[in-house]
């Protein structure tokens, strides 16, 4: 028995001297592994488990970034359908810089017996038309405020673009493709908003560049695609182009993509369809004339000069896109280098903001179905976003929470744990589609319902009729809160609206919100 243990010890310390030797005479990467052999590794160690201790045993419930535990909580239990509420008053601190206040009124709206909402809590569609305006043979209006913003199979799981898909189909809810081209995970009964990015995968040719006639192709053999977007820029990284590693193009991501096998992918950072505003008006026009559906663009918002360019040129020709999405310079799910997802593009109240007031003082706004996307997946956030002018909010990371995301953080190496960001068959195969496709549902109802709760309390009957004068945030503490309008200096113009009953008698027309 001793002589046993004290082989043990020998083995022990024998591999504690080999590591030794190695740290010191032969490895030359680490200078920490050199200096100080065998006890060096600790540290490497702790900091690799550092944002899991963090998160879970040292931040505290409003701390972290971007989604704090109460943030995160609250679209766990919603997707589930679990007790969301709080007690004991909010832990919140409601006088820090940018808290929101909503001004409810002294009686709120009260809805009749017969009312949508009476009969369907979760109805909430949105009040404009996509391509009303511009007399697209397709228009499209969503039936849902929330819906799922563009997120590429490829950057996504295959069990998760399917999830989502699904789920916005039970929600009445639209799902964009992200730039990665339409996947079979995305033909699962949902509407799909289809994007084209600087790539133009899946309607590119031989040599990268769009082709009108795959396009086309596409359109028609899917029918359930309700509109086209053209993606200029995204908040994570607007202006740079995305690297597609050849070790993650699968035979099924070549195929969808219309790329190489064993090539890297690059996604430019302009588009070559077009050089200039001028240029990119017209492939609008032809898109819209070619498919019949409604185009709008993407863009992360920086410099005015290009977009006021748009502005006179849709005010002079009548023309334009049916729908714009500002995403939040704050980033999403796109990986990027910090110094863009930091500082390159103005976080979305500023940018949305920016660019309302552009299109506002043109006369412009009604023409223009406004989506918001950049963490708004709230229903307090978005009542701010609605007071700005939005019409439409997109959900990413929110989305991806409610099937199972849990803030690893970690989206851009392939080892998502929850199986939502990753290519590992593995780890995809703990997402149940049929499971978190429900908890999805669950999730964009609950928050149409409690959006709705608050559009009432604040005395109206859906949110596209919100003021800037109904939110207030704080800005300094000698003016510790001030309206939206005298904080971003514009008056919202107003949404034509009749009533929800009018909303809801448009089913019968194509069995769509059309």
């Amino acid at each position: 028995m001793i002589l046993s243990d004290i082989s043990w010890w020998v083995w022990v310390i024998l591999i504690l001297v080999l590591v030794a030797i190695r740290d010191v005479f032969i490895q030359k990467k680490h200078t920490i592994s050199h200096n100080f052999p065998i006890i060096g590794h600790l540290r490497y160690l702790l900091e690799s488990v550092g944002p899991e201790m963090r998160q879970y045993f040292v931040a505290n419930n409003r701390e972290e970034l971007p989604f704090n535990r109460i943030e995160r909580g609250w679209i766990y239990a919603s997707a589930k359908k679990e007790n969301n509420y709080e007690g004991f008053g909010t832990d919140r601190d409601i006088y820090a810089i940018q808290h929101i206040f909503i001004n409810n009124a002294m009686i709120p709206f009260k809805p009749e017996l017969d009312h949508p909402n009476v009969i369907d809590k979760t109805f909430l569609p949105c009040a404009k038309v996509m391509g009303a305006y511009n007399k697209r043979k397709k228009p499209f209006r969503p039936a849902s405020v929330v819906n799922v913003s563009a997120m590429s199979f490829g950057s996504l799981s295959a069990r998760a673009i399917e999830s989502l898909n699904k789920g916005v189909k039970i929600a009445g809810a639209y799902h964009n493709t992200g730039e990665g081209g339409l996947s079979p995970y995305h033909s699962n009964g949902g509407d799909i908003i289809f994007q084209i990015g600087t790539g133009y995968f899946g309607i590119r040719d031989e040599n990268g560049n769009f082709s009108i006639e795959k396009l086309l192709a596409l359109v028609e053999a899917n029918p359930f695609i309700k509109a086209i977007e053209i993606k200029l820029s995204q908040g994570a990284k607007p202006g740079k182009g995305g690297v597609l590693p050849a070790a993650k193009i699968t035979q099924e991501i070549s195929n969808i993509r219309h790329v190489p096998l064993g090539k890297d992918v690059i996604s430019p950072p302009s588009h070559t369809a077009f050089n200039d505003v001028p240029g990119l008006m017209l492939f609008i026009e032809d898109i819209a004339e070619a498919t019949g559906l409604p185009v709008g663009i993407k863009g992360a918002i920086g410099k005015l000069d290009q977009w006021e360019q748009l502005a006179d040129i849709m005010r002079v020709s009548g023309k334009g896109p049916d729908f714009i999405t500002v995403d939040g310079g704050e980033g999403g799910t796109g990986a990027a280098p910090p110094s863009f997802a930091d500082h390159v593009s103005l976080p979305w109240v500023y940018g949305f903001s920016d660019l309302y007031k552009l299109f506002l003082r043109r006369g412009l706004t009604d023409r223009i179905v406004f989506i918001g996307s950049g963490r708004l997946g709230f229903p307090a956030k978005a009542a701010m976003a609605f007071a700005m002018g939005a019409d439409c909010i997109n959900v990413a990371r929110e989305a991806m929470m409610s099937i199972g995301c849990i803030q690893a953080q970690v989206c851009h190496t392939n080892r998502c744990p929850s199986g939502v960001a990753t290519q590992s068959k593995w780890l995809q195969n703990g997402i149940d589609p049929t499971l978190k496709s429900e908890r999805l549902a669950q999730y964009f109802k609950t928050f149409r319902k409690e959006f709705i709760e608050i559009t009432h309390a604040a005395g109206y009957e859906h949110p596209c009729q919100f003021k800037m004068t109904d939110i207030e945030v704080n800005v300094d503490d000698k003016n510790l809160s001030t309206e939206l309008d005298k904080t971003y200096n514009y008056e919202k113009a107003i949404v034509h609206f009749n009533s929800m009953q009018a909303l809801k008698d448009c089913e019968h027309l194509g069995g769509k919100y059309q």
